[in-house]
């Protein structure tokens, strides 16, 4: 067996988990429900126009969907001991970690796909005018976005050994990234404006929006600027999102933050993987 083989069989066995479809089906139903009411309400003819909407809704639904999906990945098989019969080929550990992530981004990306694809079909019936590049570019950056809590699921599970562990590292990442980061009145940006407060220190708000753009999620809501209108009233397209005029807070910058994302925690789990005692 070779990374090929450890894909495959991590795909057959994923895709049976109820769980795993249950929650896919999950999001096409936020789809579905999301263009039923801004087609039946809005007076917009335009389907762009109301992607960003749907990107609020995936900010919380989609990391929840790519948890799930991937963090029982190797410590689920870890904790049960089947992983030592899959390490009994000849495979390696960083066979392991990748072919877990491969079968668990093509598994979690299916499941995305199918709900934009019912979503355009509804677009086509609601709105006048869809335009397929710009709603393929929005997919294709959501799907980065898919990825990117994928690798951060495998990671944690590569990391750890137990699946208890493994549920407490991934309900702890969807709450800091997700809600934390980019929801509460008290998250990273603002906890820095306070203690430069009290230190007599000033700090641009380029600084701060850069802060807050450090999660996953205001990553990417700020690359979908290159698919989607800029609202005229903010000067961004996500509804009270603005960012000053600065080279660290542009487009390119944000994919580098996505790419951190993605490769590091998974790189991480790999290297605590490749050193632990599977007993």
């Amino acid at each position: 067996m070779s990374l090929q083989g450890v894909v495959k069989k991590d795909f057959l066995d994923v895709r049976r988990a109820k769980l795993v479809w249950g929650v896919g089906l999950l999001y096409t139903l936020f789809t579905v429900l999301y263009f039923y009411g801004v087609g039946s309400t809005t007076n917009s003819t335009d389907l762009g126009s109301q992607l960003y909407g749907l990107a609020g809704i995936g900010i919380l639904v989609i990391p929840l969907i790519a948890l799930v999906s991937a963090y029982l990945s190797v410590a689920g098989e870890r904790e049960s001991g089947s992983l030592k019969f899959l390490l009994s080929y000849p495979n390696d550990r960083l066979d392991v970690v990748l072919g877990k992530f491969i079968a668990r981004s093509a598994i979690v990306s299916g499941a995305i796909v199918v709900a934009f694809l019912v979503g355009l079909g509804l677009g086509f019936y609601y709105f006048e005018t869809v335009d397929l590049a710009t709603y393929a570019g929005f997919v294709a950056l959501t799907l980065l976005f898919t990825l990117v809590y994928v690798g951060i699921a495998v990671g944690l599970s590569a990391a750890t050994g137990s699946r208890s562990r493994a549920m407490g590292s991934a309900i702890g990442v969807w709450f800091v990234l997700n809600v934390f980061w980019n929801f509460l009145p008290i998250q990273p940006a603002t906890i820095v404006q306070f203690v430069a407060d009290k230190l007599s220190v000033d700090i641009s708000d380029g600084v701060l929006t850069f802060i807050a753009s450090l999660s996953p999620t205001a990553a990417y809501l700020s690359t979908l600027d290159l698919v989607l209108a800029r609202n005229q009233a903010t000067g961004k397209g996500f509804e009270g999102y603005s960012q000053p005029d600065v080279w660290f807070l542009d487009t390119w910058v944000m994919f580098v933050i996505l790419a951190f994302w993605l490769v590091v925690p998974l790189a991480l789990g790999y290297w605590r993987f490749q050193r632990a005692d599977l007993g």
